[in-house]
């Protein structure tokens, strides 16, 4: 079922915080949503590489990249490892790269923008911290829901039905 954030608007005024405006919608999954993870980087998503070869079932993996215009935090290969352990979508405060491949990719993606240049790898980043972004703070653990319509946050997990 897709999810479709302004019903989710409309059915949970009192506990739905809206992510500013400022997203992309570039993955091969239009709607998706699940728990939080985040990554908390700069230039270096070699954090995210490592989440995308763990499972994600269920998960939705937020990166906070500074919103970095200079590197793409997110390619084709890091989307299509993620996709294979199940990972329900990745939203990048930043760039990814290989937008046509991913594009194809059974990924729920979101970002600021695309870049054509990779980041460099030297093993800097946090895991599992709250990061803050367009007015909202993201906490591992509570749930995020994204669409073309944008990108909400949750404490809990809704119940949306099929």
């Amino acid at each position: 079922m897709p999810i479709i954030t302004p019903d989710l608007c409309d059915e949970y005024p009192d506990i739905i915080e809206v992510v500013e405006p400022m997203f992309n919608n570039y993955g091969g999954k239009e709607s998706f949503g699940g728990e939080i993870v985040t990554v908390k980087c700069f230039e270096d998503n070699s954090v995210v590489k490592e989440q995308v070869g763990t499972p994600g079932h269920g998960k939705v993996m937020i990166v906070d990249g500074g919103a970095s215009m200079r590197a793409a935090l997110l390619g084709d290969m890091l989307a299509e490892k993620a996709a294979k352990n199940g990972w329900e979508g990745i939203i990048v405060y930043g760039c990814i790269r290989d937008v046509d491949v991913i594009m194809e990719t059974d990924l729920g993606v979101q970002a600021l923008s695309t870049h054509p240049m990779k980041t460099d790898k030297r093993g800097i980043g946090d895991l599992n911290v709250p990061v803050t972004f367009g007015g909202v703070t993201f906490k591992p653990g509570s749930y995020v829901y994204a669409d073309n319509n944008g990108i909400v946050v949750t404490p809990t997990k809704l119940n949306i039905e099929p």
